[in-house]
């Protein structure tokens, strides 16, 4: 994969230029509110950025680093993943985003997850994908509605990484299927 288009965006790999401003991105409180670690430290974000490029390198897709061409050289990250392992949605292969907050509003979730599905059910020949977040996480909700993804209620969970008191421990799962072949 060289790098995925849509009309205002690119999905690309990470760049080391990319990491100042994703590190600045999980600093930020409020885009961090559904993660019961919180902010990041400059080096676990480093750290993370690293191994969301190792599973681009080892699988030919992932979380890709979004740039807004002549807007911004990275507003956060969207792709596809392999759901982990410990995880009771697995195995299967999730749509995920995180976009610095000053991006959030204009769209570009939706669009950059968007394309990312139907490369996945396009180029990659998956025939479902999914999405989880804590359930009081509506816009990423609205964002997984908006792709065309559907609330499957049975497969919802309550994340095995969470303190049962956590309020933030219920995850909601959504679904996209392509039964078309390939």
């Amino acid at each position: 994969m060289t790098a995925i288009r849509t009309p205002r965006l690119l999905l690309r790999r990470w760049r080391p230029e990319d990491l100042p401003a994703y590190a600045a991105l999980n600093a930020d409180p409020e885009v961090r509110r559904w993660w019961s670690a919180g902010v990041l430290t400059r080096r676990q974000s480093d750290a993370q950025a690293a191994k969301l490029q190792a599973h681009i390198e080892a699988h030919g897709f992932g979380f890709w680093a979004v740039e807004a061409p002549g807007v911004a050289p990275f507003v956060g990250f969207v792709g596809l993943q392999y759901v982990d392992a410990h995880l009771p949605v697995g195995p299967a292969v999730e749509a995920g985003w995180r976009l610095a907050r000053s991006f959030w509003g204009l769209g570009y979730a939706t669009e950059a997850a968007g394309a990312a599905v139907e490369y996945g059910f396009d180029r990659l020949g998956f025939r479902e994908i999914l999405a989880y977040a804590v359930a009081g996480n509506l816009p990423s909700r609205r964002v997984m509605e908006r792709i065309g993804m559907r609330h499957d209620p049975d497969a919802d969970f309550h994340h095995p990484d969470r303190p049962d008191d956590d309020p933030k421990r219920r995850h909601v799962v959504y679904r996209l299927v392509r039964n078309r072949p390939v």
